[in-house]
């Protein structure tokens, strides 16, 4: 039998089950006569009426009927306080439980497939604190009981936890029932039972959870600040340590809110974004793209021009770009702002005490209440045999390097197949060096949907990029001069020489010589942390690269928000950092840009979708601007609009993502977009056109069917 009919079934059982008690409902003295009828039996036969109350117990609770008080009042009067507790606590677990497992057996997948990623956070919440919230609610007895059974089984909560939980948490109230039915005869009305000074000590017994909650939160707290001492008085409300997205954001809130605030920069203002990777990294695309567009200009109608340039011309044009935006990140604009910038390395003293050295070398203290923790990442550089007698680039020192050159590297191996490397292999391919980019993995942005990496790839080898995956990186050296990298693929090595190496494998967060390791927070590749970003030390906290779990400036700004907010306010309120809806783009050409769920993610975590995809190929602004490659794919739940995902491939696909993230974030599905005006020809009509190819797809068959009928009889 299908779940839903067999629902419906239960409800109708339910339903005649509950009319008919309501048309003679009990009262007491209806149990005291059924119970005088009773008492010789039980004194006959006490192990069968004992089994034979257990049983009908179990049945009530299980399909929540309104007889579970007045049966508990029997037990009691018939077997007394021990052997009564005894039954009906068992008794009325078990039946919890019955009805928990029903309900998740024949709701949860409809309520979860109708609601899904608005649950998610709610489901989060139960897999954390599930047990906890469930033992607060049984402990109060004004909670209808048949409905906590029937909501925790929508939730991911263990069957064991709720029997378990429900067993303890029930005690109490059950315990109250069972002693009134050994007084029965001096009952004169159920609310005689649960008097308000009753009623109220219940409502503080089911606080007690949270108050021990804040309490253990106390110990906690003191227990990590043991054997520090607090300043008497503090220096500053806030320091900032690293001053890239991160900590220029948390520092500007702080300084918005009139807090004082310090902010230290061992380096250059602005971080690895302004100063090595998004800004310059962009600037150097556009240039490549550039010179890709002339050598293909009879594409638009032109003559095929090949490219003359200089090198050193490119980089001092990326110089330029960041010079422009350094300003916005500058020491003298936060100065502005309210933030007391300094320059030099700092080191937490205790949990409270942050010594900066200076540029001049000195040093000096401030007490401060909070610390937010923004150090940032470095490129990781794997432990290769013969790398550093060869030497290498990474992204932090290619832009200098470069800077200083006429001409593009004549061979170039990038070492790693995520998207810096793809940008960077792209970009010096089409300068004109010969690239050969090596990736250990199957594939390149191994993240994303296989059908994305192949696309990908193909682009990159059109541009002259040798794509050389699944192959493992073994060792470097020199020959007659020759440097070289060895490369394993299939049990075969090969030797690959070059000119320069760039090694773009990953980041690693920088997280030495902070003064972590005296102060004992935990560190792994990034710093641990909770859900509010608070180290082991709740007055220090995290953001950006160094807490992970994302390395994208706009995710280290959005985490900023919560750092800061809840380093100067955490005492009365804080905020979980959220996470839901994070956007990122790889700016190869074609661009690939995605949020939420792909393919590939949805599969491993078993949810279902169904996918939409639109063909950028087929769009109006796209075949005029030459662009007319890609496509928009989005995955929504079977039969629904909602927006799980959406992968995007083409000409500004991270600028056509942002409708996607602003729909997901407000729950706002396909549909909406479908019915938005788009301006005619713009390439964003391509998220509209998507919407309506689900929309097509969709589309009842039935309905059409009367509709052509209709017209059919309006014509006569």
């Amino acid at each position: 039998m299908k779940k839903p009919v067999l629902f419906l079934a239960l409800v109708l059982v339910v339903t005649v089950l509950i009319w008919m008690i309501s048309r003679n409902p009990p009262d007491l003295e209806m149990l005291r006569d059924e119970l005088t009828r009773v008492q010789d039996w039980r004194t006959a036969r006490p192990v069968s009426v004992a089994l034979g109350i257990f049983v009908a117990y179990v049945a009530v609770t299980a399909l929540s009927l309104p007889l579970a008080a007045w049966m508990t009042l029997a037990v009691g009067a018939l077997f007394g306080f021990w052997w009564g507790l005894l039954i009906v606590s068992f008794a009325s677990s078990i039946g919890a439980t019955l009805a928990f497992l029903a309900a998740r057996y024949l709701l949860r997948d409809w309520v979860h497939e109708k609601f899904g990623s608005r649950l998610t956070a709610i489901d989060e919440g139960i897999e954390r604190d599930g047990a906890f919230y469930l033992f607060t609610l049984r402990l109060i007895p004004a909670v209808p009981f048949f409905a906590v059974n029937l909501l925790m089984g929508l939730t991911p909560i263990k069957a064991w936890v709720f029997y378990v939980v429900s067993q303890i948490g029930m005690l109490a109230g059950t315990a109250v029932y069972v002693n009134a039915g050994t007084q029965l005869a001096q009952l004169e009305s159920l609310s005689g039972i649960l008097s308000p000074p009753l009623i109220l000590s219940f409502v503080l017994l089911g606080l007690f959870p949270w108050m021990a909650k804040f309490a253990l939160r106390l110990v906690k707290r003191r227990r990590a600040y043991s054997g520090w001492d607090r300043p008497a008085r503090y220096d500053r409300n806030m320091v900032v340590i690293g001053a890239g997205a991160a900590g220029l954001v948390s520092s500007y809130i702080a300084a918005a809110v009139k807090a004082k605030v310090t902010l230290v920069e061992g380096h250059k203002m602005g971080g690895d974004c302004l100063n090595y990777g998004c800004v310059p990294s962009k600037a150097l695309i556009r240039s490549a793209k550039l010179a890709h567009q002339m050598r293909h200009a009879d594409h638009y109608g032109l003559s095929v021009t090949q490219p003359e340039f200089s090198f050193r011309k490119v980089f001092e044009r990326i110089r330029e770009v960041i010079a422009k935006i350094e300003p916005h990140d500058s020491v003298e604009r936060y100065e502005g702002l309210g933030v007391e910038v300094r320059l030099g390395h700092a080191k937490l003293i205790d949990p409270w005490t942050v010594e900066i050295t200076g540029e001049d070398g000195e040093a000096a203290r401030l007490t401060t209440r909070s610390v937010i923790l923004a150090t940032g990442a470095e490129p990781f550089v794997p432990p290769l045999p013969g790398l550093d007698a060869t030497g290498y680039l990474t992204s932090d020192t290619l832009w200098d390097e470069m800077a200083k050159r006429d001409a593009a590297p004549t061979r170039l191996v990038v070492l790693g197949g995520g998207p810096i490397g793809c940008e960077l292999a792209q970009s010096f391919a089409r300068l004109g060096s010969e690239v050969t980019q090596v990736e250990m993995l199957p594939r390149i942005l191994i993240r994303e949907d296989e059908e994305v990496s192949e696309l990908s790839e193909k682009a990159l080898e059109a541009d002259g990029v040798v794509v050389l995956t699944g192959h493992k990186a073994t060792g470097c050296g020199v020959t007659d001069g020759e440097k070289w990298i060895e490369v394993e693929a299939e049990g075969a090595t090969q030797r690959i020489p070059f000119d320069d190496l760039l090694v773009a494998v990953g980041r690693a967060a920088r997280l030495e010589g902070y003064g972590l390791e005296e102060l004992g927070i935990p560190t792994g590749k990034v710093i641990e942390t909770n859900e509010y970003l608070e180290t082991l030390y709740p007055n220090i906290l995290a953001a950006g690269d160094v807490a992970g779990p994302f390395q994208f400036t706009h995710t280290a700004a959005h985490q900023a928000w919560f750092a800061s907010v809840n380093a100067l306010f955490g005492k009365f309120k804080r905020f979980r950092a959220d996470y839901r809806v994070i956007p990122w783009a790889t700016f190869t050409d074609p661009e690939v840009a995605r949020v939420g769920l792909n393919e590939q993610e949805a599969r491993e975590k078993k949810i279902k979708y169904e996918v939409t995809r639109y063909g950028i190929d087929d769009l109006d602004r796209a075949i005029a601007d030459g662009a007319a490659h890609g496509f928009v794919k989005v995955l929504t739940p079977p039969g629904k609009d909602e927006i799980l995902g959406v992968t995007i491939v083409g000409e500004h696909a991270g600028d056509l993502m942002a409708e996607f993230v602003l729909a997901m974030k407000q729950g706002l599905g396909l549909g909406k977009i479908l019915s938005t005006i788009h301006i005619y020809p713009t390439l964003a009509e391509a998220n509209k056109y998507a919407a309506g190819e689900w929309r097509k797809a969709h589309v009842n068959d039935t309905a059409l069917r009367l509709l052509e009928r209709f017209h059919t009889w309006r014509r006569g």
